[in-house]
């Protein structure tokens, strides 16, 4: 056994390691404020009149691949887009005292998987079934990960928290509370019923099958709320393993598939009344796509009325992240001792919440709604782009086989569980709500 020597008088005392790692940071050297920066820079950017041209996706045959997806000027867009983004992410990395050279070298591929990814899925037919890029995006990543690896110079740009919080904070610019109230009151109404019952459900079912507490929320906010955006909030609020949340996401959009068929099949062969089935699309499938595929094999007041629904749902993806960041921040505090205190309660609540809040009471209460929707498509294209680096990402830093064998299905077996419960009792409400039971239906023509 080796005792330490004592430093020799006069000499300097040696540093202790420990005081300095428990050193708090400055809170601009926080991920969560540094993404709240950047997502206000961006909304106040484009508020100003900055709209950069964004790239095109939409194409059906290979003539319109060559002719708009890969014209010259839609490629140059893409760059401009790519270098605007680049530049503004590489401020929060050197703010967070990470290698921006590696990260600017790694990001030009990131965004060129990302890119590939919207591409493909912009595709007429691929669009037609409401397969979204997020998919493509974490297949990619995944390739190139488990098939080609993840070179050391790529993974300084593989920054997926980063890119999420950024995109949720102006994802809050898309949620005006003014359109779900004029959509309808009732389409907000059955959101509130359904995600209330349809989240405690695939909760307690998670429980049930020992689903950790962690997947268990991720899992029934996806299946409750919006599917994948919803996941992510869920993620964000309450910062958890993007394994899983890699998970959830191929989960929603597997399910979603045959869905997309099933339901307007049960709708026609069952006499369900349009508006009935049109609201019970929109509260059981998990992304707006296969809501509006579904809804076409419909009929015109089908898809209108699931997407009023839908879109009420995805009005409570801010309430639910913050409902979820308080709870869990808060349960995490009551297992540590000592008893912690508010402001540690504070630095542990993520702050990229705030900033979602935040832009949606702006685009919802005060600026002029003209502004609103002149703005409206450039942030949802910016947006976009910041989740489809995310889940790019993803895919690239989770290895396949680990993402198969996670907690041996159980998981999948919850979803679809709770999946069956949420056909079932949104059905019931649609009937009550839409079908002229309770209230008049609803004039969507």
């Amino acid at each position: 056994m080796t005792t330490q020597a004592a430093p020799a008088p006069g000499a300097p005392s040696p540093p202790d390691d420990r005081a300095a790692a428990a050193a708090p940071l400055p809170f601009w050297r926080n991920e969560d404020w540094i993404a709240v920066f950047l997502g206000a820079l961006t909304i106040l950017a484009v508020l100003a009149g900055l709209r950069p041209a964004l790239p095109t996706f939409k194409w059906g045959s290979a003539a319109e691949l060559t002719a708009k997806v890969l014209s010259p000027a839609n490629l140059w867009s893409t760059a401009q887009v790519g270098l605007l983004l680049l530049a503004l992410s590489a401020v929060g990395v050197v703010v967070l005292g990470r290698r921006v050279a590696r990260y600017a070298l790694g990001f030009p591929v990131v965004y060129a998987l990302s890119w590939i990814a919207q591409v493909l899925a912009g595709n007429a037919t691929i669009h037609q079934y409401g397969i979204e890029y997020v998919i493509f995006a974490l297949l990619l990543g995944l390739f190139v990960s488990n098939v080609l690896g993840l070179p050391g110079w790529l993974s300084e740009a593989v920054q997926t928290e980063y890119y999420i919080k950024t995109g949720l904070v102006i994802l809050g610019a898309g949620i005006v509370f003014q359109e779900i109230l004029q959509a309808g009151a009732l389409g907000l109404l059955q959101s509130l019923l359904v995600v209330v019952v349809v989240w405690y459900a695939c909760f307690w079912l998670a429980r049930r099958l020992r689903v950790d507490d962690e997947f268990a929320v991720m899992l029934s906010t996806a299946v409750s709320i919006c599917g994948v955006s919803a996941a992510i909030a869920a993620c964000g609020a309450i910062q958890g393993d993007r394994k899983k949340l890699s998970y959830v996401t191929s989960l929603v959009l597997l399910v979603a598939l045959p869905m997309i068929f099933l339901q307007p099949w049960l709708v026609k062969i069952l006499h369900i009344p349009d508006l009935v089935g049109g609201a019970w699309l929109g509260g059981t499938l998990d992304t707006t796509g296969s809501v509006v595929a579904a809804g076409a094999l419909i009929s015109e007041r089908a898809l209108k009325a699931g997407t009023i629904v839908k879109f009420s749902q995805n009005v409570l993806i801010g309430a639910a992240a913050f409902a979820l960041s308080l709870w869990w921040t808060m349960r995490k505090a009551r297992t540590d001792e000592p008893r912690p205190t508010a402001r540690v309660i504070w630095e542990r609540f993520p702050k990229f919440v705030l900033g979602f809040l935040a832009a949606s009471l702006l685009f919802s209460l005060v600026l002029d709604p003209v502004v609103v929707k002149e703005t409206k498509a450039t942030l949802t294209g910016l947006r976009t782009t910041w989740f489809a680096l995310a889940f790019t990402s993803i895919g690239l830093e989770t290895r396949f086989g680990s993402l198969l064998k996670m907690d041996g299905g159980r998981p999948a077996l919850a979803f679809v569980a709770a999946q069956g419960v949420n056909l079932v009792w949104t059905l019931l409400v649609a009937y009550l709500l839409f079908g002229g039971l309770l209230f008049a239906p609803p004039p969507i023509r």
